[in-house]
């Protein structure tokens, strides 16, 4: 999708417009892929745009720098002040929100601890990662030819810039063979996550995700959908799952910041069919809730405006 320009994106403490944010081409992150980043959504609501568990996606921001050793050279809460911040002088109703964290200009080499941290903020319009058709009827998967990394090679509790080399491969991989998206098995064989996204299976009634063990990030979107399903009165579980699993599945779904709540509708051409009714279920109350249409989950959203 191509990008919607906006007036200002922040970097390093301060809004610049949106075409002088730039980098050097000798910029350290660029060369060796070694950088942290969060993909985050604000909605619109009756009191303007919120922006759904922002806290927890910069907390999550910073424990990937930490397992990296990046110290970011902001606090928590400045981040969080500075992501408002950005939504609210773009003056968007709701948006898609990049916080970034790289290493800059000034070093080469694999040694990353003399290098510069650069924190920046860009917010832009962007609509159904997945599209509108797949969010209404679902989504055609195809299990990819490439692995996902093991625990061991990269760590994937970290949303690293470079890692994502690996769900590249495998998006393109898909689109070139006539599907929507991609679902990559770990080293094991176990499904793992898809190239932007966490997995559920329904089975038997019981909703499945892969855990992290798995090689399946700890998704923002993945908890909220878990904690909606239990209150709904699912059972819910971590567990192993695999590829024939999805085969046999009564339903499959997807979430994502970027994509939100998206049916499954094969795997593989194994036909799992339109949306079932827990798939629809859990995704109209997801939508509601990041619309601030559901009281039970409003201190998940932090308003721009006060």
């Amino acid at each position: 999708m191509p990008l919607q320009k906006v007036d200002k994106i922040w970097m390093d403490g301060e809004l610049v417009d949106w075409d002088d944010a730039k980098i050097h081409v000798l910029t350290h992150t660029l060369h060796y892929g070694c950088g942290v980043f969060e993909g985050i959504r604000a909605y619109e609501t009756d009191r303007g745009p919120a922006v759904f568990r922002l806290t927890d996606h910069i907390v999550r921001l910073f424990n990937s720098a930490k397992i990296f050793m990046i110290d970011v050279p902001f606090s928590i809460d400045t981040i969080v002040d500075a992501v408002k911040e950005t939504v609210r002088v773009n003056g968007l109703p709701a948006c898609y929100i990049r916080p970034i964290v790289f290493y800059g200009y000034g070093e080469m080499g694999l040694n990353t601890l003399p290098c510069p941290v650069n924190v920046s903020i860009a917010v832009w319009p962007w609509g159904a990662y997945l599209g509108d058709e797949g969010i209404k009827h679902g989504v055609n998967m195809k299990i990819s030819s490439w692995q996902r990394h093991g625990l061991n090679a990269l760590p994937p509790a970290a949303k690293g810039t470079g890692m994502y080399i690996n769900s590249s491969m495998a998006k393109v991989e898909a689109l070139k063979a006539g599907y929507d998206e991609a679902i990559l098995l770990s080293p094991q064989g176990y499904v793992s996550e898809c190239t932007g996204e966490n997995i559920f299976v329904v089975r038997h009634g019981k909703i499945l995700t892969p855990p992290i063990a798995a090689g399946a990030l700890e998704g923002i979107t993945q908890d909220s959908v878990l904690t909606i399903a239990r209150d709904l009165g699912y059972e819910v579980e971590f567990a192993n799952i695999a590829r024939s699993d999805l085969y046999i599945a009564e339903e499959a779904f997807l979430s994502g910041t970027a994509a939100e709540v998206v049916p499954v509708r094969s795997v593989d051409d194994r036909v799992l069919g339109e949306p079932g009714p827990i798939t629809r279920q859990i995704q109209e109350v997801y939508a509601a809730t990041v619309r601030g249409q559901d009281d039970r989950y409003k201190d998940w959203l932090e308003h721009v405006h006060l």
